[in-house]
């Protein structure tokens, strides 16, 4: 039928959100997803003349691979919270509700310094030309945009990890430019021995105040020593609050460990990206630098009060291995997700109303968040009004089709769900230009002391 995943890939897949009514749970509580590695490998697979695995498919990562023109912060905190709605897609009646999060760009001459470590899997099963040398061109586009006040060290792991340069700063291009070119696969993967050499080294080189982040480039496909993914959160956790943040890029096929990869991510203060080209390592790492580098807000939440009033029934489409209970979202110890400078987040809900036409609000949208350097959080709260229609809508609905018709070989489609003919939704050739919607004048958000939910 087309859909295939190569025998050794690896994928954590869930089933969907259902709908659930109002009055018997009226909040919806998740963790902020920033990553967008399920879109540019779903593009791989395309591109390949393959519809991806179900699996594979994390709605939350296409909707957030594209930029909407949520509006920036314009006061003292990071994140500013907007909302727009539409008719549902799949059943008249229901309403189509999109949450944003934005923080604010930071431009790449305004980051503060940065102690990058270079995490490099070099074992043998990276040797494809789309693994070491796509991480290599990766690097090396990275490199050209350092600053003088800048250093990287680079690590690289396979039977065993080593320091392959120690910090050098951001003047010495050649010579970093020099040990990436150096670097050869070949051997085992010891990828929880160079997990701790990088951590371990950007610790050494600690800047405070600056941007402390070890960059790892894997297929994830982890064999000797520390292997299991259960093992290797166990050695981020003990490391994530200690100041150094951590991005995930994946790269390959036939062996990606995507389930893995996210793991280490999520649990690591960081985001997961998947590199399928050099056009991609680009945006990644050149046009959103200070996103994929620079965390402006920790673990944020989100929390929806619906009205069941106004609100009958409500599904999340997305964030499956994001949720968490009511009472996560006031407790300071619960990990949630970061927010690099200039991320967006999007959320959308398929809301079925008790009257065709709701004249109150919806809910309100609470969202509590952390600055890089503190424990406590802090928190934002938006009411949403009716209904109306959006300047946003195609964008949304289009996205949300597509994405949905990725996994229609999942059992137990929501209630309600139309199911479309299957065939291959053509995400690859939906341009980022094309989504980007107009601006438009959001609800304000005000800021309130951090305190419990109703």
């Amino acid at each position: 039928d087309g859909t295939g995943t190569p025998s050794s890939e690896e994928y954590k897949g869930l089933p969907e959100n259902p709908f659930k009514l109002a009055k018997d749970e009226r909040f919806s509580t998740f963790s902020a997803d920033v990553d967008t590695a399920s879109y540019s490998n779903i593009r791989r697979f395309l591109n390949e003349g393959r519809l991806p695995p179900p699996e594979a498919v994390r709605i939350e990562e296409l909707l957030n691979y594209f930029d909407y023109v949520w509006r920036e912060p314009a006061g003292a905190e990071p994140i500013a919270l907007s909302s727009e709605s539409a008719a549902s897609p799949w059943s008249s009646g229901r309403v189509l509700l999109a949450l944003g999060l934005r923080t604010r760009t930071v431009s790449a001459a305004n980051l503060p310094p940065a102690n990058l470590v270079f995490l490099v899997d070099t074992s043998g099963s990276m040797s494809d030309p789309d693994k070491l040398p796509l991480v290599k061109r990766a690097f090396s586009l990275l490199t050209e945009t350092l600053r003088p006040q800048d250093r990287v060290s680079l690590v690289a792991y396979a039977g065993s990890a080593g320091l392959v340069l120690p910090p050098t700063p951001g003047t010495e291009k050649g010579k970093i430019l020099a040990a990436l070119e150096a670097l050869e696969s070949g051997g085992s993967t010891a990828g929880g021995q160079g997990i701790v050499l990088a951590y371990d080294t950007a610790l050494q080189n600690f800047r405070k105040g600056g941007n402390n982040r070890v960059i790892l480039a894997t297929d994830g496909d982890f064999n000797v020593g520390l292997s299991s993914e259960s093992e290797l959160v166990k050695l981020i956790e003990s490391y994530r609050n200690r100041g150094v943040f951590l991005s995930v890029l994946g790269f390959g096929t036939g062996n990606y460990k995507d389930a893995k990869m996210e793991a280490l991510a999520d649990k690591g203060n960081g985001n997961f990206a998947y590199i399928d080209s050099v056009e991609e390592a680009r945006k990644v790492l050149i046009e959103e630098m200070g996103a994929t580098l620079l965390t402006a807000a920790k673990d944020v939440k989100l929390q929806v009060e619906f009205d069941p009033a106004v609100v009958k029934s409500w599904r999340l489409i997305g964030y499956e291995n994001r949720i968490l209970s009511k009472e996560d979202f006031t407790d300071d110890k619960k990990d949630a997700g970061e927010m690099g400078a200039g991320h967006r987040v999007t959320a959308l809900y398929e809301i079925e109303p008790v009257s065709p036409s709701p004249g109150a609000g919806l809910g309100i949208l609470r969202v509590r968040y952390k600055r890089p350097d503190q424990d406590q959080s802090a928190q934002l709260d938006l009411a949403r009004g009716a209904a109306g229609d959006s300047d946003r809508r195609a964008e949304f609905i289009s996205l949300a089709e597509k994405a949905s018709a990725l996994k229609l070989s999942r059992p137990g489609l929501p209630t309600g769900r139309r199911r479309p003919e299957r065939r291959e939704p053509d995400v690859s050739t939906t341009g980022r230009a094309g989504l980007r919607g107009r601006p438009v004048s959001g609800t304000s958000a005000g800021r309130r002391p951090a305190g419990p939910s109703p």
